[in-house]
């Protein structure tokens, strides 16, 4: 009898035995019921039961694609950053694009920030520069990102997003006025993940060779030009073609039309930020650009689609806690509580082993990435026979370098809850009026008429009224337009 051998093109189950019938189901006799025994048929099924993991909470619905990141302009005085030291330095990237409140199978024409997530596969391991669309948030502190979240999504009792929800946690939140106003204004829906900026949004720390210390924000300007879409034309798009964002950003680059941002920062002494007119830790703010001018650094290019979605996308794991030397994090509240909060959701999504797949594997270390956790779910550790798992060791086992990723920040006085510290011009209306006033004509009749649609739907007049005042506060004509445009809606 000659042996048989498996060929590429051999069926088999998970153990690697071949398929004999992949048509039919193992049935006692012709027309019985089905076999427990049918290893195939149950093996099927059990997996296809399995197919989805849990969704992000937060940022569910994403695309994405490979390319890399030019540096165009020498910015070493500033930071010791490998993938930055030298111009025409080209570093492999992961970019993933999202919507921030709805579920996986939610549209993509929304209105809602975009999640814009930058993953460099440096020399000196991953960096993870998770931002948005908006170079501002909502909130200021961590504490109140699950309530904030629970306002926006479906509401427990009636399964969809509510009006009194939404703008009731809004009157509580005087400081998410400046974040509302980018919102309802016209870049509150881009027409592409093409056509629309990312912002590293927080502030971060650069350190250069010399131990200087610079206060970071990023800025990725769109080569493209901005584009957005009006309320009505995205309600038509979002029917017609639910993922239209993904069908471009798939389609663009299968064309060869490659999308590319040009990065640029600003850049603060470490010694100027206490005496800033505004904390330039609060994500609820911007450095206006005449205090601190856009420096050019490179040209971000996407020009590879993943070949599976869900292996390269939907497993995606970035944490902003993941810095390389001469980068670090900085005293935004925001961004501390993010350090902790997005590797945790992947430790819960995707297992702690989540750093071996292949789209967050660090590209730096031959074989993955060299410590000594060990095990949990589909642990492959790659190390040698005999390798150890503690430290230190007398095995030649990896070993610390003593040289900290970025300058230390200084800290002093009596632990507690605090708020935050007061300089001499934070509020929370003056940028937000700031940025109503640049607006033009039609733009502010656009922005006007989109909070005034949500806001009129309100039940409460009282989180009306609160509403309201916040937009006074910004600019007395803001509030005064909202406020008659609210009345029309509500009287007919």
């Amino acid at each position: 009898m000659s042996k048989r051998v498996l060929t590429a093109r051999t069926l088999t189950t998970e153990s690697g035995a071949p398929v004999a019938d992949n048509q039919n189901s193992a049935s006692a006799g012709v027309g019985g019921p089905l076999l427990i025994q049918d290893q195939h048929l149950l093996e099927k099924l059990a997996r296809f039961n399995r197919e989805r993991i849990p969704e992000r909470v937060v940022h569910a619905r994403g695309s994405g694609a490979y390319g890399h990141f030019e540096v165009t302009d020498d910015v070493t005085g500033f930071t010791h950053a490998d993938f930055l030291s030298e111009i025409g330095k080209r570093t492999e990237v992961f970019v993933r694009f999202s919507t921030v409140a709805d579920s996986l199978g939610g549209a993509d024409a929304v209105r809602d920030p975009r999640g814009f997530a930058v993953k460099f596969y440096t020399e000196e391991g991953n960096y993870d520069l998770v931002g948005n669309n908006t170079p501002v948030f909502f909130i200021k502190d961590p504490i109140k990102f699950p309530d904030f979240i629970h306002s926006q999504k479906r509401d427990p009792f009636t399964g969809r997003q509510e009006p009194d929800n939404v703008w009731d946690f809004w009157a509580h939140a005087p400081e998410a006025t400046h974040q509302v106003t980018w919102l309802m204004g016209d870049r509150g829906i881009p027409a592409s993940y093409r056509h629309m900026n990312g912002y590293g949004s927080h502030t971060y720390q650069w350190t250069n060779a010399e131990g200087e210390a610079f206060f970071v924000k990023y800025h990725f300007k769109t080569n493209q030009g901005i584009r957005s879409l009006s309320s009505e034309q995205a309600a038509d798009l979002a029917g017609k073609d639910p993922n239209s964002h993904q069908t471009d950003l798939l389609q663009a680059i299968e064309r060869g039309v490659h999308p590319s941002w040009t990065l640029y920062v600003q850049l603060m002494p470490a010694a100027e930020a206490a005496d800033y007119r505004f904390n330039p830790f609060d994500l609820t703010k911007v450095w206006p650009h005449k205090d601190y001018p856009l420096q050019r650094v490179g040209r971000l290019v996407l020009d590879r689609n993943p070949d599976n979605v869900f292996a390269e996308v939907e497993q995606a794991a970035f944490s902003p806690n993941n810095f390389v030397p001469g980068i670090g994090p900085s005293p935004d509240k925001m961004l501390q509580g993010r350090l902790f909060a997005y590797a945790d959701a992947h430790r819960y999504r995707l297992g702690v082993n989540h750093t071996l797949l292949a789209v967050n594997a660090p590209k730096a270390v031959p074989g993955g990435a060299r410590n000594y956790g060990r095990d949990g779910f589909m642990a492959v550790n790659g190390q040698g026979r005999g390798a150890k798992n503690y430290e230190p060791n007398s095995y030649d086992g990896p070993v610390e370098t003593g040289r900290p990723l970025s300058a230390p920040l200084a800290v002093s006085g009596h632990t507690g809850t605090h708020t935050a510290p007061l300089h001499t011009k934070d509020d929370d209306f003056f940028q937000a009026g700031e940025l109503y006033r640049l607006m033009s004509a039609e733009e502010k009749s656009r922005l006007v008429a989109n909070i005034a649609g949500g806001l009129s739907q309100v039940s409460r007049d009282d989180v009306i009224e609160k509403n309201l005042a916040h937009f006074h506060a910004a600019d007395p004509e803001y509030g005064k337009r909202v406020e008659e445009a609210v009345r029309a809606l509500r009287e007919d």
